[in-house]
């Protein structure tokens, strides 16, 4: 949008549907006010389709509800204590809360859920000025008391009133703030800003899991790099997570190494650019392996003599780091332990470009990393940032040939549900066990058999597998 004329007209002929036709008319007839507000305010000016349709009214939360019934298909009120009646109208979802003018402690950041008189109030206390939007229904009257439209235009994120006030009503607004430079491309005002950068250890309040849903959030959005550097440059990643500006390691004149930060960060970048190619559009797990790859370098860094600098064990080191970061922001387990393998794994290609892997090699390759395969494909491709053209070649090069390996050797072997020759039932009765930590250790030896030779055949394997037991 070009214009505050051509923007508003774009969004009255968003809200031409008959659901806005018809909230509108209902709630007006029941003598109170209703309001598009929010997000789908912002959405419709972007021109994209909003995930939630929210809208503010008078109405008290019985009232709503009393509105409703007669018109939607399925109606909850599992948000009524803070004033929201959700509602299923066709294939249309809807929240509708009664203007609020909440007052919080400062002490647990939990509001006191007031219920407020007017609109203005209302739009007064969200996070930020192009959220602070609204479009009355039905007359379908703009409004916009914050200017949030014109910073909608400029692509500027700004507080309605003073961000010290509103960031201190709730810090996690701050976060929000990271989340639509990486989703929507938008600087932050300065004053803004810098309140961000005084007040970013007040997001120690903040639950795990608040931090955690902004944060996947700010990862999935379209430039999660712009998103990042704002939570290092104010300070907020050294609370949320402290492994990403650890990063910015210290330089030494004697010894010089690569920006692991700003490597980092490219990437990210580079890891989103290789999803689509391996069907992994907007997969956290490897954006977020992509963030954390190298986090183990910080602690692993040792200063060598004739200038050299290494990171021995920095895979190893790194996915504990993440795995004990993970927990703390309380994600789930599967997560967890992907984002960990694929970090530990990171590594393990930089040896094949300098000398071709027997299949053995192959096969471990692909058991180790396992359902993580594709991601781990698309991690280590990514993770090729030099400047050097001959040197990025010959390694896409060598991955090229490592992905064909595993192929042929995948369709010769079936290498997806590869299991030892012998079954653990076949096993216990071969060495007439029971069920017992014996019959995982030969389970153990048949699998590395398979893993290095191939397929024995069920007459081998027992041979192999009785030598073995005999000779244990």
């Amino acid at each position: 949008m070009r214009t505050v004329a051509e923007a508003i007209a774009n969004l009255e002929r968003t809200t031409d549907s008959p659901l806005f036709v018809t909230l509108g008319r209902i709630f007006a007839e029941a003598g109170h006010e209703l309001s598009l507000v929010g997000g789908p305010v912002r959405d419709a000016f972007l021109g994209r389709k909003s995930p939630d349709l929210d809208f503010t009214t008078s109405a008290t939360p019985d009232e709503t509800l009393a509105i409703l019934k007669p018109h939607v298909d399925v109606h909850w009120d599992i948000g009524r204590e803070f004033g929201t009646i959700g509602a299923r109208i066709g294939d249309d979802t809807v929240e509708i809360t009664t203007y609020r003018a909440d007052k919080y402690d400062h002490i647990t950041r939990k509001p006191e859920v007031a219920f407020g008189k007017n609109l203005e109030d209302d739009l007064f206390r969200r996070d930020f000025t192009v959220n602070s939007m609204a479009l009355r229904l039905p007359e379908k009257v703009f409004v916009d008391p914050h200017k949030g439209l014109q910073d909608l235009l400029d692509g500027i994120l700004r507080t309605p009133g003073k961000p010290q006030d509103s960031f201190g009503d709730d810090p996690l607004r701050m976060m929000r703030g990271a989340r639509f430079a990486s989703q929507l491309g938008f600087e932050i005002e300065p004053e803004t800003f810098e309140a961000m950068k005084n007040m970013a250890a007040s997001l120690e309040m903040i639950s795990a899991e608040r931090i955690q849903a902004e944060f996947v959030k700010l990862m999935l959005g379209a430039n999660p790099r712009a998103g990042l550097e704002v939570l290092v440059d104010s300070g907020m990643a050294a609370i949320v997570l402290p492994e990403l500006p650890a990063l910015k390691l210290e330089t030494d004149e004697h010894h010089h190494h690569k920006d692991v930060y700003e490597h980092t960060l490219t990437v990210v970048d580079q890891a989103i650019g290789y999803e689509k190619d391996y069907n992994l559009e907007g997969d956290f797990v490897l954006r977020f392996a992509a963030l954390l790859h190298d986090c183990g370098k910080p602690l692993t860094r040792k200063l060598e003599p004739g200038g050299g600098v290494s990171f021995y064990h920095h895979d190893m080191v790194g996915a504990k780091l993440a795995t004990k970061r993970m927990k703390a922001l309380k994600f789930d387990n599967d997560s967890i332990k992907s984002v960990a393998r694929l970090i530990e794994l990171h590594l393990r290609f930089f040896g094949y470009s300098d000398q071709a892997w027997t299949d053995s090699a192959i096969r471990r390759y692909v058991r180790d990393a396992g359902d993580q395969l594709l991601r781990l494909h698309a991690l280590t491709r990514a993770d090729v940032t030099t400047r050097n053209k001959r040197k990025a070649e010959r390694l896409s090069h060598a991955y090229d040939d490592l992905e064909h390996r595993i192929a042929e050797v995948m369709e010769q072997e079936e290498l997806n549900a590869m299991r030892p020759d012998l079954s653990g039932e076949q096993i216990m009765s071969i060495l007439n066990l029971k069920p017992s930590k014996d019959v995982g250790e030969a389970y153990k030896y048949l699998m590395e058999l398979r893993l290095e030779e191939g397929q024995l055949g069920e007459e081998e394997a027992e041979k192999r597998l009785l030598a073995w037991w005999n000779n244990r």
